[in-house]
């Protein structure tokens, strides 16, 4: 794994993070405290909200927000499908070019 701007721990968190989500939504097991399954529908609204608070912030300190709608449309895509995409870092990376 390469580092995204420099940033290796970024990019090894974001992966770890998509992997746990994915994990969640494709296992049965993937079960909160208060019994409700993780789902798609469940964790789509989240990432949106999510994708808010940031652009919020990022906006206050004037700063695009395309990027991160970018960011949050591939995280989407990999976590949240049927067949667990090998990286995270690839569609990122070519993002990037």
């Amino acid at each position: 794994m390469q580092p995204i701007h420099n940033l290796m721990e970024d990019a090894a968190t974001a992966e770890i993070s998509r992997s746990q989500v994915w994990q969640w939504v494709v296992s049965p097991k993937g079960i909160l405290d208060d019994g409700r399954k993780v789902t798609v529908e469940m964790v789509r609204p989240m990432i949106a909200e999510e994708l808010a608070k940031v652009k919020a912030t990022v906006t206050a300190q004037g700063e695009d927000t395309a990027t991160y709608d970018q960011a949050a449309e591939i995280f989407d895509r990999m976590s949240l499908t049927p067949e667990y995409p090998e990286f995270l870092t690839l569609p990122l990376y070519e993002a990037m070019e």
